[in-house]
């Protein structure tokens, strides 16, 4: 990768004021798979006022240049898609085929959605009936801050960049350290598109380093993150000293709902949907709650299925997990298992270690834990690997009331047969979003969370709301 030790800073691509290069890891190998720069408060003031400049123009752009643009951007992401592809399984361990066909298309599809949002967004409209010669109008809040995480690298960075792009806003994009390919890669891209200079910037660098450094920077307006909520606390109190508009996508201790009544495949397809993605998803079902009537079924159906899934190196096709994403989470995994078994869960599947033929890589064994309980570790934490915890509820009073004990708010799943009750049990939910019966969200749905899971919503109209200031004009005749 040419531009692997450069940054995009007003339209060229740039070296760092002051070269720190910094090893990406292949996490199947753990053998350094890249070096890259990381940026420091030079080259944060670079592209801070690159951005500032180039809002004086584009904050006030036709919007239908903005899709213009976008659509010439999305036919280029279609048409080098394996290069991102293996650029993903690459840097954070996805197998090639999820890398393809989720990794990579997540960033397509939300793409798509944003230019069908845009094409249809009302820009002005009168107030009311009642107040004739008042306008109300949309506008670009103006210098953004980008910060990604690693997780879903192209899903992060196209619903953060593409809402700005199209809303006017200019921008500053830090990708995740740990998985910064697929971020050079998409600024090739947004570079091939043609973006205009200073509109789109990208520097490389660490949470407290270029992170905090574009947080607390008086030149930028707004910051959307996604990552820890740990994190997400330190930005928006870097933020308050100016104010700045802070929206947050945060992490997720997700119940899944599986009534008596639920279809007979819902044990398995919760099992493998936790484990997606190695269970590095904050929207992952990590929580199994289970009717007791049908709870001891359940037990032996998510032991099964967690047996069945095979874990392997990304570099390899196929429908197994890949490996944890870094030495750090592999070990805070490690330690959370290791915690599970010492509180008292019941081990069903998995355990401490990685799977036997696998003696290097952050590989994780899929672990299963049965009759766990609120005072336990793993009822609580956010574990971001694949780990599932499985535990018993009455009634729907009972599963509503263990569902909504958690900070965090952001996904919830009900499975049953009994579609009045889906609707009843999903409205007392305290999530963001309620996935109903393994029937995913279409295009354009709002994402985000309640609670320590965030604020604010990324997806379609909504996610362009996020970066635009709303304006209030009377005697507009």
């Amino acid at each position: 990768m040419d531009n692997a030790k450069n940054f995009y800073i007003d339209g060229k691509w740039v070296a760092p004021a002051a070269p720190r290069d910094f090893d990406v890891i292949d996490p199947s190998t753990e053998e350094v798979g890249a070096v890259i720069s990381l940026g420091d408060q030079a080259d944060t003031d670079a592209a801070v006022a690159a951005a500032k400049r180039a809002f004086g123009t584009w904050g006030w752009s036709d919007p239908a240049e903005r899709v213009a643009l976008a659509e010439k951007l999305l036919a280029i992401y279609k048409a080098r898609s394996e290069e991102m592809a293996q650029a993903i399984s690459l840097e954070m361990g996805a197998p090639l085929d999820l890398a393809r066909a989720q990794q990579v298309g997540a960033g397509s599809w939300h793409l798509e959605g944003f230019i069908n949002a845009a094409k249809d967004f009302v820009w002005d409209h009168p107030l009311g009936d009642w107040a004739p010669t008042e306008r109300t109008v949309y506008e670009p809040i103006g210098v953004c801050a980008l910060i990604t995480p690693w997780n879903w690298p192209m899903n992060q960075i196209v619903l953060k960049v593409v809402p700005a792009l199209l809303a006017g806003c200019t921008m500053v994009l830090k990708p995740s350290e740990i998985a910064p390919l697929s971020g050079i890669l998409f600024s090739e891209f947004m570079d091939e598109a043609g973006v205009p200079a200073g509109v789109y910037n990208m520097v490389n660098g660490d949470g407290a380093g270029v992170g905090s450094q574009l947080s607390a920077h008086q030149d930028v307006d707004m910051v959307s993150f996604t990552g820890s909520t740990r994190a997400g606390r330190l930005i928006s109190k870097a933020g308050a000293d100016t104010i700045k508009r802070v929206s947050l996508e945060l992490g997720g201790k997700g119940a899944n709902i599986i009534f008596a009544d639920a279809h007979e495949k819902a044990v398995k397809s919760g099992v493998i949907r936790c484990f997606r993605n190695t269970g590095q998803s904050c929207n992952a079902p990590t929580r199994m709650l289970v009717e007791r009537s049908r709870y001891d079924q359940a037990v032996e159906e998510a032991t099964a299925a967690a047996q069945s899934v095979t874990v392997g190196p990304a570099s390899e096709e196929g429908r197994h997990i890949g490996p944890a994403v870094s030495e750090l989470q592999f070990n805070k995994i490690q330690d959370l298992i290791q915690v599970g078994i010492d509180e008292g869960a019941k081990l069903l599947a998995g355990g401490v270690g990685r799977p036997e033929n696998l003696n290097r890589g952050y590989y994780i064994r899929p672990t299963v834990f049965a009759d766990v309980t609120p005072e336990m570790t793993i009822y609580r934490e956010e574990i971001f690997g694949p780990v599932l915890s499985i535990m018993p509820f009455d009634d729907e009073d009972h599963a509503v009331a263990i569902a909504n004990d958690t900070d965090y708010g952001l996904t919830n799943y009900v499975q049953t047969g009994d579609q009045e009750k889906l609707r009843r049990v999903a409205r007392r939910l305290r999530s963001g979003m309620v996935e109903g019966n393994s029937q995913g969200f279409a295009m354009g749905s709002p994402f985000g969370g309640y609670k320590q899971s965030g604020n604010g919503r990324e997806g379609g109209r909504f996610g362009l709301h996020e970066f635009l200031e709303t304006k209030a004009v009377s005697g507009w005749g």
